[in-house]
């Protein structure tokens, strides 16, 4: 495994780090926790050492689920977490003030709760779920998060840029009160590369890359006839002709590169840790064989240039979650 140096943090951690969102039972159906924790414990056999999850993510039962594992191993696993919304709206809609999302009293309490759920006396990595620009400079957030550092509660403070707005978090950036950003970066969304990239490596700030797979488009198993559970939120992801369309572009980069259905998620995350403001890159993964398959990508090696060249023209602008 490679390991990477997350921004000003000094932190070095795995370029593979385990998206924990798909173990928590809620969204992503069908996690059994027998088979996560043996995912998990199989992750950090292959040295990965950087686990995300969040108290959102089955209330708190994601979080539960990693501090077993940090609890149980003697290697050094680096955890970042994240703070929900108070007001429990994502992504954090234009124009409401800091106080509805992120009251300061409010951070410090989910912090606790985090610290609980997981074990630790310290969080490496506090993140809040949501974000939006207009809020630099206002509310008493920045106050409770520096109270929280001062205490040795949390290592380091990042935020969770709201799907597909990679752009409305550059003005934090800036001010140099944030040290790790998480976004979705991917083949189809391309536009972190656009402003918060070099954003990014201009004032040393870690890159926690999510969702390279575009919640499963990447890995050429979204076909015109897959079905999800009922209550599983790939449903209303891949609604309508949603499937039949990613169906086609994944068809036409296979088709482009000369490459087969069975490498398209491998060429998916090395095109991620091709850019070198990328610190982690965090796949969901829900079992063993899953985590065998991206951990062997984290080599170091990324992606040849003359296929992130090809890569680059299949940039699709769009939101799903939407």
């Amino acid at each position: 495994m490679n390991y990477r140096t997350l921004g000003r943090t000094g932190l070095e951690v795995s370029e593979i780090g385990y998206g924990a969102w798909g173990i928590a039972g809620d969204a992503w159906l069908g996690a059994k926790d027998e088979e996560s924790l043996k995912a998990l414990n199989r992750a950090v056999d292959l040295g990965l050492n950087f686990i995300d999850t969040a108290l959102a993510y089955g209330e708190g039962h994601s979080e539960r689920l990693v501090g077993k594992i940090v609890e149980e191993r003697d290697e050094a696993i680096h955890v970042a977490t994240k703070i929900p919304p108070k007001n429990r709206v994502w992504p954090a809609p234009d124009g409401i003030p800091p106080e509805e999302a992120f009251p300061g009293d409010y951070v410090k309490e989910c912090t606790e709760q985090s610290l609980s759920n997981l074990g630790l006396d310290t969080i490496d990595v506090q993140q809040f779920h949501v974000w939006q620009d207009d809020w630099v400079g206002q509310g008493d957030w920045l106050e409770a998060v520096e109270d929280l550092k001062r205490e040795g509660k949390v290592r380091a403070f990042g935020v969770s840029v709201n799907d597909h707005q990679a752009s409305n978090a550059v003005r934090l950036i800036e001010t140099g009160a944030v040290d790790t950003v998480q976004v979705i970066y991917n083949v189809f969304d391309q536009s972190p590369e656009d402003e918060l990239f070099p954003a990014c490596l201009e004032h040393d700030v870690g890159v926690i890359v999510r969702v390279p797979f575009d919640e499963g488009s990447l890995t050429g198993r979204i076909t015109p006839d897959i079905t999800f559970e009922e209550g599983d939120f790939r449903n209303d992801y891949f609604r309508g002709d949603r499937k039949q369309e990613v169906y086609e572009r994944v068809q036409a980069i296979v088709s482009e590169l000369g490459a087969s259905e069975d490498e398209i998620a491998e060429i998916a995350l090395r095109y991620v840790l091709s850019h070198p403001a990328v610190s982690s890159v965090i796949p969901g993964m829900r079992s063993v064989r899953n985590v065998e398959r991206n951990s062997a990508v984290g080599d170091g090696k990324g992606l040849p240039e003359d296929q992130v060249r090809i890569l680059k023209s299949h940039r699709w602008d769009r939101n799903f979650y939407a």
